[in-house]
């Protein structure tokens, strides 16, 4: 039974997560002749709604560790992509913020209709590097603008468990406008794995960490510190609650 209600509560949200957004799609074009600051309010509360009902109907939460490490300027942030869930929890965890996506979601209905309005760096990721030279160029003139730049580094979602190379687009962006890398660890895909409508009951660890340095080193180095911090994070999150839950079955059995 306990099944079945959680069946139940991820097919209602999933129905929410994609009947909302052309909802709040037209809200955010109907925000167009006004500042940027009205639109992006428009998203977050998005987010905001998608992720209390997730935790309403799903039973699933989140927690934030590490943010003491967020500079106080704006800044590149790179983060490990394994579910919906991170694009959603970005919005809420990071200060005002564009991000760095696939070209082809500014052809979708309703979303790339709003999409503009949020000023994203939309590249053709078989581009090769005219996409990194726009995330470079683009990404400056967001930071410029007081946003934060977030990226998935590995260009698309992978499974929990699984790791992808990391592109060098981040790291250059950070080196030529000589701000620091903040990295960003999660279990998202633990919970709410790609392309699956049922989410699993727990909570969610997000952990920040500490800003990398590209002062005097090159792209690949950059990014290979990065992958390094994010890769062994995901793997401590995932020992940790490995650990957790058998401490669990344990005291149950007891």
């Amino acid at each position: 039974m306990r099944n079945f209600f959680q069946s139940l509560g991820s097919v209602i949200f999933t129905l929410y997560l994609f009947l909302s957004l052309p909802a709040y799609a037209v809200i955010s074009l109907l925000t167009a002749p006004f500042p940027h600051r009205v639109t992006y309010v428009v998203g977050r509360h998005w987010a905001k709604t998608v992720l209390f009902l997730l935790k309403a109907l799903c039973s699933l939460d989140y927690v934030v560790e590490g943010q003491q490490h967020l500079p106080k300027k704006n800044t590149v942030v790179l983060l490990k992509h394994s579910s919906t869930f991170e694009a959603l929890a970005q919005v809420l965890i990071f200060p005002k913020q564009t991000w760095v996506i696939k070209k082809e979601l500014m052809w979708a209905p309703f979303l790339g209709w709003a999409l503009p309005l949020y000023k994203p760096i939309a590249i053709n990721r078989r581009a090769g590097r005219t996409a990194t030279e726009q995330v470079i160029e683009e990404g400056q003139q967001r930071l410029n603008e007081g946003l934060w730049v977030m990226i998935f580094p590995e260009g698309t979602r992978v499974a929990s468990g699984e790791s992808k190379r990391y592109g060098l687009g981040g790291a250059l962006l950070a080196a030529a406008a000589g701000r620091p890398i903040v990295p960003v660890a999660h279990n998202a895909g633990k919970f709410w794995p790609r392309r699956s409508w049922i989410k699993q009951p727990g909570t969610i660890t997000i952990r920040i960490g500490p800003p990398i340095s590209t002062e005097g080193l090159s792209p690949k180095d950059i990014t290979n510190q990065v992958r390094e911090w994010i890769e062994s994070a995901v793997t401590k999150i995932n020992t940790s609650m490995e650990v957790g839950n058998s401490d669990h079955k344990l005291n149950t059995s007891a």
